[in-house]
């Protein structure tokens, strides 16, 4: 398997952030690690190589980006203005900037779906339903969708328009939803074992049918934890099922 780590300072970060591509061809799968986990979570969890066969086949090329939730929502000091204004800055890294890298390593057709488990999982969903134009899909693996959950009572603006859960009930962009509805490939995934939250995903999907956009909903057994195995099988049997 083609391996090649990357990297550049980042304007809008004002740090360094390392990216990392696995494959040749096929459509583009953008990573999103889990809490405050680096670039290489899913390598090391053994995730990539539970979907090796999809990428040494063509099928899909993988890139897999740092996340900077120590320095937003799961740092335990900063004042909570400063963590919304990091998350927002986060945002924009990844559609001004990872985005076009993307690009620039498949090509300007190639579909961009984005995934994560857990607290990857609904920056993955935020990022999809903030941008459908620049992303064709999502893949949210044992998230919760309120980002009430992580912000400790703090409440203003960028909260709610970083939450799922409170913005799209008040979605009316009319070519964005559109853009949504066309979409084939919004998965919300999650099991029902140990430190789950199945009702998050039941509570997002029936908002999604509010909006008439279709999306699967598949909800795992009571032997499906909030750990990595869960999620070393649920990615390769979408890749393997649904594309």
């Amino acid at each position: 398997m083609r391996r090649f780590i990357d990297g550049w300072y980042s304007p809008t970060l004002h740090k360094h952030m390392e990216i990392v591509t696995y494959g040749h061809y096929g459509f583009a799968l953008l990573l999103l690690p889990t809490a405050g986990a680096d670039y290489l979570e899913y390598e090391r969890f053994q995730l990539i190589d539970s979907i090796s066969n999809f990428i040494n086949e063509g099928k899909v090329k993988v890139f897999s980006i740092n996340s900077i939730n120590s320095e937003s929502w799961l740092h335990p000091t900063m004042f909570p203005h400063h963590k919304a204004m990091r998350h927002n800055a986060f945002n924009q890294y990844v559609f001004s900037e990872v985005i076009p890298y993307i690009k620039s390593q498949t090509s300007q057709d190639t579909p961009i779906i984005i995934s994560g488990a857990s607290l990857g999982a609904l920056h993955s969903a935020n990022l999809f339903f903030k941008r459908p134009d620049l992303l064709q899909g999502v893949i949210a693996m044992s998230g919760v969708y309120d980002l009430t959950v992580y912000t400790k009572g703090f409440w203003n603006d960028d909260v709610y328009f970083n939450s799922p859960m409170h913005y799209m009930g008040n979605f009316h962009d009319h070519h964005l939803l559109e853009t949504m509805r066309q979409s084939h490939h919004i998965h919300i995934l999650a099991g029902s074992g140990d430190y789950e939250d199945p009702e998050a995903s039941r509570s997002f999907s029936r908002l999604l049918h509010h909006k008439s956009i279709p999306h699967e909903l598949d909800i795992w057994g009571y032997d499906m934890r909030h750990d990595w195995p869960t999620w070393r099988a649920m990615l390769p049997h979408y890749l393997g099922s649904r594309f």
